[in-house]
């Protein structure tokens, strides 16, 4: 058996190898209503002002540190400052970094790449401190603290999920998405598969080859760098049935997994965009496009469709709001490949606690960080961060219920600089919180959104659309959470591995190869496009995927023991 110091060195070795290969590839519930929590601990906390590092593997836009008025009011019951640092980029190059060097921010949200900082022992295990200091943050989990540790072998608490607790889904967040104006004029047609959505697209941009001077573009994608994930591959898995496991399709019944573009079903639908590109009804930027571009031109009102996730959209639908071009917004709706497939968008993946910010071991105060995020977890601090200052950005009716003027709530559905200009839900995945539909301990709910409101929040023309299908919200139009048996394993892309092992290795071969043959597949001559997939699959092969898939499934396996236990 190796001893402990060697194998700590052998791991340390395989962080600096994983490095250099970075660097070469670089170029529903029902609602709950929670008690009043107690603050005790944190009562007896030290107010002298202490400042925490935070490194971020996700991009803020909004953050201005602690000069917004939630920010100022946190730094007032907390005397913490943040100074945080946000990935630009690829956060695994940073954090491989980070892991080498052997020094760390204070805190830190890795996102999936916390087995790197975990394996070199850059990470407090957190349960006594939490056992100790955290009782609002027991109180947030409850019995989904469990889901807090690591693996089967190690049961430390390393990091504290950041996903909301118990959150309700009324509205689809992932889906392929038409311009009002599109599905109005064409007199409200079925948009079920990417026959419909093609058709639809097709019909419109024939008759409108310009909108407001500038020529339309049918569909555009978005592949500037992960961001690729969301627009262009993780579709092939919802169009196919299946739900988001990341890189991975995993069976429901049978709970084995694929690496998703091993599936014929997905074979299809990337072919399908080649006959899209093919047709000249894809953007020809699509794949060298980068974020903010794709904005802009979501914005000028002149992308019919796109495919992707909302939060990833959210900029352009509140500039088209903000400018008044209703019509030019756009609903989401559940396309898949054919009609034998469901979009999954909705299947239960319980409580995904495997993403989450964590104490790195270069923390001045470990006892007085752990106190902030049991603070941050407080009643107080989520009613703060979400609804913001009372007086100023919510105020109290008669019967002592919160509530948002007309005026506020439209300057946070159409003004971008709302949440940099007052702090509110910057500060969110900083402490352990509740969603949508949970209810404090006076009955309210700790979030600005329920069904009813939600729908208030549309504009007249969505209202207009979706009553013309039917429906009362978007995700209505969805088959529902009801339809699809609850996954035990949560999400496959939270799952994992040692990042010196063999699947790690083989992951990152096989993603590099990815972003190679799915943009070259799909630009290609449609009648090269089986001659490129078939070198796909056979590239993957030559690598091992089939090793790659068993050991990852004997990691599911464990992930599904360790959850329901």
């Amino acid at each position: 058996m190796m001893k402990k110091p060697i194998k700590k060195m052998f791991r340390f070795l395989l962080l600096i190898n994983l490095l250099y290969v970075l660097a070469a590839c670089t170029g529903s519930n029902e609602d709950v209503v929670v008690e009043e929590d107690s603050n005790d601990a944190n009562e007896e906390a030290s107010m002298e002002p202490i400042t925490f590092s935070l490194f971020a593997a996700d991009n803020n836009p909004s953050w201005d540190g602690m000069n917004s008025p939630v920010g100022q009011k946190i730094l007032e019951e907390t005397g913490v400052t943040i100074e945080a640092d946000f990935a630009i980029g690829d956060p695994k190059e940073r954090i491989a970094l980070f892991a080498a060097s052997g020094s760390y921010p204070d805190l830190i949200l890795p996102k999936g790449d916390g087995d790197l900082l975990v394996d070199a022992g850059a990470m407090l295990d957190l349960t006594d401190l939490i056992e100790e200091h955290g009782p609002n943050i027991k109180k947030v989990y409850g019995d989904y603290l469990k889901r807090m540790r690591w693996s089967e072998n190690d049961e430390s608490i390393y990091f504290l999920g950041t996903a909301p607790v118990d959150d309700e889904y009324w509205d689809a967040g992932n889906g392929f998405w038409l311009q009002h104006a599109v599905v109005e004029e064409l007199g409200y047609p079925e948009i079920r598969t990417v026959t419909d959505f093609e058709n639809a697209i097709r019909e419109y941009y024939e008759k409108h080859p310009e909108i407001d001077g500038q020529p339309t573009i049918p569909l555009s994608l978005l592949a500037d760098d992960w961001r690729m994930l969301i627009s262009v591959t993780n579709p092939a898995v919802f169009s196919t049935g299946g739900s988001d496991d990341g890189e991975w399709f995993i069976d429901s019944e049978t709970e084995e997994a694929v690496f998703h573009y091993r599936r014929p079903e997905e074979r299809e639908y990337f072919k399908w965009l080649n006959h899209m590109n093919a047709e000249g009804l894809l953007d020809p930027e699509s794949f060298v496009q980068q974020y903010d571009q794709y904005i802009s031109k979501i914005s000028s009102g002149r992308v019919l469709g796109l495919i992707d996730a909302e939060w990833q959209i959210s900029d352009g639908q509140r500039a088209l709001r903000e400018d008044g071009k209703h019509e030019r917004m756009h609903g989401t709706y559940p396309v898949t490949l054919s009609e034998e497939f469901k979009h999954a968008n909705f299947q239960d993946a319980g409580y995904l606690a495997g993403w989450g910010i964590g104490i790195s071991v270069d923390n001045p105060d470990p006892v007085r960080a752990i106190k902030f995020l049991d603070w941050m977890a407080s009643e107080e601090a989520q009613i703060l961060n979400n609804w913001g200052i009372e007086g100023e950005h919510y105020t109290i009716d008669e019967d002592g219920n919160r509530f948002i003027s007309p005026e506020e709530r439209e300057a946070r559905l159409s003004d971008n600089e709302f949440n940099r200009r007052t702090g509110i839900d910057v500060f969110t995945a900083f402490g352990p919180h509740f969603g949508n539909g949970v209810l404090d301990s006076t009955g309210q709910p700790f979030t600005v959104n329920t069904p009813e409101q939600l729908i208030e929040n549309y504009t007249a023309k969505e209202k207009e659309v979706l009553e013309n299908y039917g429906v009362e919200r978007w995700g209505e139009l969805y088959p529902q959470a009801d339809e699809f048996p609850v996954k035990p394993w949560g999400a496959g892309w939270q799952i994992n591995w040692d990042s010196g092992s063999d699947i790690a290795l083989t992951f990152q071969r096989g993603q590099d190869i990815m972003f190679q043959r799915v943009p070259e597949a799909i630009l290609a001559d449609p009648e090269e496009f089986d001659n490129v997939w078939d070198k796909f699959m056979e590239d993957l092969d030559k690598i091992g995927v089939e090793e790659m898939e068993n050991e990852y499934n004997e990691l599911l396996q464990q992930k599904i023991r360790l959850w329901n236990d």
